[in-house]
């Protein structure tokens, strides 16, 4: 590649200013040019020329640093120069493994947050399994890799996926913690898009990030389509579980798989990694990368021990960082004994001669029907009607579509009717769980008041029937008006979900009882203005009870959790005994909870329908409570387990190291005390010579208020509409204290999104603002500050010398910058009436040397004319040296890269023979046809060949650096005229 087109370079094409990012050749014989925008026509803006077409028509020009213009900073104070600075630095992208912005996010970071990030980072490629337990945090952890990888330029397009019900809350907390803005594409959302397009235009090019419900995709095949067209730079999957292989393909998982190589960054969420199943763990790591695991039931932990694809903590391991974050919670156990119209519907229920295939069945398969039936009479006489109903209809068909029953069918029939009627007799005042409830509601040692509209209620019970039941007598017995008590559900659609969640985090509606089903346990964060909750039946799954719990017990609760367990026992011995079982299931919730950390190691089947199936089948065998706990005992001894293990090997996955220091944050070195003074006098700046900006600033509360200019507000456009300025006024505050008090009180608004900004470096009004600054400075110009005479420069700056602040950056082959350094170079200029010649004296860290000279405080300006032609003079020498720096540290980077890079390439040729020798092992013992076995090959060993050099062009683009470096001259420093 000719050096002139070397990404960084800055190149006017069409009299705009661009930053080259790639340059390939094209058939033409010249150069496709991938560019970014600097000046302020075509700033954000992403473009691609061809280089013969613009040498043509003379559109194109290379800016040499050798021939920067100088320009004498006037300004007071070298106001012009400082800002100009300090917004270059600014730009400055990382190259390390440490966090240099997540850090500052609207939020008091706990340690362990920063891990999965620090363990992302040390990778090539930034692609993870956060699968802490529930309740810790995930949703921020990826908040700040997000961020880091925003800062690093590996950001500007980003989908998330989740489940419909959290779209409103996940794309709430990115915004309000990392001001990331992510478009809501619920159904509305989405119809939204398509109005304003063309109909072939794709929708997920309209707005660069973007959250969707993985429902709403897979629901629709031209979905798909686009697709299969888009690339993102990072995609991040919530409750990625739900996207695993469980023994066949789902739609999901197929989705998943899809979109896994849609983008440079995967970043996947969840409690609950596997299902017990090596397969299902694996097909999550081969989303991450498709190298890691050829087949798992055949796998070597040498395949991928390095890789670092996952990090798992529970409450326990990290409970020592978080004491103040998280409140203990308190188990309340509620027991009572079942009242005779109870029994007598156990007794009727126990009395049924279940049928299967068409005979009685008194073994296993007529005990599963029982215990069908059982759940739901152990939910509530409602949800049991409804079951004895559907078991009817199924014996003896529909009017529409009638059948005949067998003879023990029937017999089963009239038991079934006669268990309907127990049931009917069962009624509220006899349903000793409801009386219980409302008593406990009522009491003043629960204290719960529903006219407190900061402390709600949350319900949990597996059947709807129960929920609809429970509205209804609530709205009576407690005086709640209809709006007072709402049901969430799985059959709602997503805007119907999202209501419902915000509206139960916002104090000011009237929503006090929230009763959901278990689809509200996955995810949503209830704890807002919730910390009592109350299991009106049991779970059958010791999975469920963790994530039932965790919608209050999780990070950022402020008030001690109360857990509350209804728990109903009757005299039936059978009965009781099943009754049992299930409050073994909570007591190992608990066991969980406080030693282990994953309930899931109990069972083992890590699905909360198997578990379920399990806790069935015990009671169809007529297990006793005993043995059932002894069955279950807590260990790590399944395939998923053993596979995930080998990817939390200390090795990879331990508690990260940053490279470069034992911290793993990084406070670069500012001109200002912090960005509220940087962005108030960048404004005052701007305003000048002219009043660009309407705008005013409050020191003492750290706010900025302004009327966004138009161009400013063009840019709005293209972001959310809920984080668009109110009334035409943006108020941004940099005190995380005021904004954290500004999010609590955002909840009491009808619309509940802060009205306050947080003023940080990720703000679009921050980056646009810092894109003025940058055009105040003329194109291919560098300003000269002539410094008065002071301490801190007379020591550092000796009078007679220049220092070039020079900046030089090598990006890697994908055109993310490797080497970015900054050179603080000593010269000498030359007089020309003294004989003496212009010559480099020392080239210094301008890391170390720029906080010496004292720049960030307050220094006159004289602004007497300076002679400029000898600093001119200059620019060729100070180049050439900054050059042969970068050279140094190109070399460097070289030797210490080439041996990884041949490792992994060797590492890589490896386990592409192992996976072809196991494809031929397997086709070996297969007794297909030849002709079949010869298509499956071709077909597998195409996949693999593909996805191995797909793996293969990562690394050495990532690890190999372009041979020309971009050289800078930002700015000259020297002593003010006698």
């Amino acid at each position: 590649m000719q050096a002139r087109y070397a990404p960084g370079a800055r190149v006017v094409i069409r009299d705009c200013e661009w930053i080259v990012r790639r340059a390939d050749p094209s058939d033409d014989g010249g150069y496709v040019l991938t560019v970014d925008g600097l000046s302020e026509l075509v700033s954000g803006k992403s473009a691609r020329f061809l280089t013969r077409l613009e040498e043509g028509a003379d559109a194109i020009r290379v800016l040499d640093p050798a021939e920067t213009r100088f320009e004498q900073d006037l300004t007071p104070g070298f106001e012009k120069s400082r800002l100009f600075i300090e917004t270059q630095r600014r730009q400055i992208t990382p190259a390390d493994a440490r966090i240099h912005l997540g850090h500052k996010a609207a939020m008091d970071p706990v340690p362990y947050q920063l891990d999965p990030a620090l363990q992302a980072l040390k990778q090539n490629r930034q692609r993870i399994l956060i699968a802490d337990a529930v309740g810790l945090g995930k949703t921020l952890e990826a908040g700040i890799l997000i961020t880091e990888l925003m800062r690093r330029g590996r950001g500007k397009r980003i989908l998330v996926l989740t489940l419909k019900s959290m779209m409103t809350q996940f794309q709430k907390e990115l915004w309000n913690r990392f001001t990331i803005p992510l478009t809501r594409l619920d159904s509305a959302g989405l119809q939204r898009v398509r109005n304003h397009i063309p109909g072939n235009h794709n929708p997920f090019y309209y707005y660069d990030k973007s959250i969707i419900s993985i429902d709403t995709l897979k629901q629709d095949n031209e979905y798909r389509r686009h697709l299969e067209e888009a690339y993102w730079d990072i995609i991040v999957i919530d409750e990625a579980h739900n996207v695993a292989e469980r023994g066949t393909s789902s739609q999901r998982a197929r989705l998943a798989q899809l979109l896994a190589g849609r983008s440079d960054t995967l970043i996947m969420l969840s409690a609950t990694p596997h299902d017990g199943k090596a397969k299902s763990f694996a097909s999550l790591m081969n989303m991450l990368d498709p190298t890691a695991i050829s087949d798992p039931d055949d796998y070597a932990r040498e395949d991928f021990r390095d890789k670092g694809l996952v990090i798992r903590r529970f409450k326990k391991d990290i409970r020592d960082q978080v004491q103040q974050e998280f409140k203990e919670r308190v188990v309340k156990d509620i027991v009572l004994d079942a009242s005779p119209q109870e029994e007598a519907a156990y007794q009727a229920l126990l009395d049924v001669p279940f049928t299967y295939r068409g005979e009685h069945s008194p073994e296993r398969n007529g005990q599963l029907v029982r215990i069908g039936l059982q759940k739901a009479i152990f939910s509530s006489p409602a949800a049991a009607e409804v079951s004895v109903a559907q078991r009817i209809r199924k014996l003896a068909g529909s009017e529409a579509s009638p059948r005949q029953p067998s003879d023990d069918e029937q017999v089963e029939i009239q038991a079934l009717e006669s268990l309907r009627l127990a049931l009917r007799n069962l009624d509220a005042p006899s349903f000793g769980k409801y009386q219980q409830l409302l008593a406990l509601l009522k009491s003043n040692e629960f204290g719960w008041n529903k006219s407190d509209t900061e402390d709600r209620l949350v319900i949990f019970s597996e059947r709807i029937e129960t929920l609809n039941w429970l509205q209804g007598r609530m709205q009576v017995d407690l005086k709640l008006k209809g709006e007072a008590i709402q049901i969430l559900h799985g059959g709602m659609s997503d805007i119907e979900q999202q209501a419902i969640v915000e509206a139960f985090g916002k104090p000011e509606t009237p929503l006090r009882v929230l009763l959901c089903s278990d689809v509200a346990s996955e995810g949503i964060n209830l704890h807002y203005l919730s910390h009592r909750l109350v299991h009106f039946d049991l779970p059958w799954s010791l999975m469920v009870f963790q994530q039932r719990n965790g919608r209050v017990d999780r990070y950022g609760q402020s008030e001690t959790p109360i857990i509350t367990y209804l728990i109903n026992r009757s005299d039936n011995p059978k009965v009781r005994g099943d009754q049992r079982i299930l409050e073994i299931l909570k007591e190992k919730d608990e066991q969980a909870y406080k030693n282990i950390g994953d309930p899931a190691t109990f069972m083992k089947v890590h699905d909360p329908e198997a578990e379920e199936a399990l806790t069935m089948e015990a009671m169809a065998e007529g297990t006793d409570a005993a043995a059932f706990d002894a069955r279950y005992q807590p260990d790590d001894s399944n395939e998923g387990d053993d596979l995930l293990a080998l990817f939390l090997n200390p090795e990879a996955a331990g508690s990260p190291q940053p490279d470069g220091g034992d911290s793993p944050t990084v406070e670069r070195y500012s001109l200002f005390p912090g960005d509220f003074e940087f962005a108030r006098q960048a404004l005052e700046a701007l305003n000048r010579e002219r009043r660009q900006v309407e705008f005013s600033a409050n020191p003492e509360r750290a706010t900025i208020t302004l009327t966004p200019p138009d161009d400013l507000d063009y840019r709005f456009r293209f972001l959310p509409p809920e984080i668009r300025p109110e009334h035409g006024s943006l108020v941004l505050t940099a005190d995380k204290q005021r904004f954290a008090e500004e999010i609590r009180r955002s909840r009491q608004d009808e619309n509940a999104w802060p009205k306050l900004h947080y003023l940080w470096p990720q703000h679009p009004a921050i980056q646009w603002l810092e894109e003025k600054l940058l055009a105040q400075v003329a194109r291919h110009s560098a300003p000269v500050l002539a410094l008065p005479e002071s301490p801190a420069i007379n020591d550092t700056l000796p009078a007679g010398e220049a220092v070039f602040l020079v900046s030089g950056l090598i990006p890697n082959r994908k055109a993310h910058p490797v080497i970015w350094e900054w050179f603080a170079i000593r010269c000498r200029p030359g007089r020309a009436g003294a004989g003496e010649q212009s010559e480099v004296l020392e080239v210094l860290d301008a890391e170390t040397w720029l906080p010496r000279l004292g720049l960030d405080g307050k220094l006159p300006n004289r602004a007497r004319p300076l002679a400029l032609e000898p600093l001119e003079a200059l620019r060729r020498p100070v180049i050439a040296a900054a050059r042969e720096q970068m050279a140094q540290r190109q070399a460097e980077f070289s030797a210490a890269t080439r041996p990884e890079l041949e490792r992994q390439l060797a590492e890589l040729k490896a386990l592409q023979a192992r996976q072809v020798h196991q494809l031929e092992m397997a086709l070996e013992s297969s007794r297909q046809a030849e002709h079949f076995k010869a298509s499956r090959r071709e077909q597998r060993l195409g996949r693999i060949e593909a996805v191995f050099d797909d793996y293969r062009t990562w690394v050495e683009d990532t690890l190999t650096i372009e041979p020309v470096p971009f050289i800078q001259i930002i700015a000259v420093l020297t002593r003010d005229p006698e």
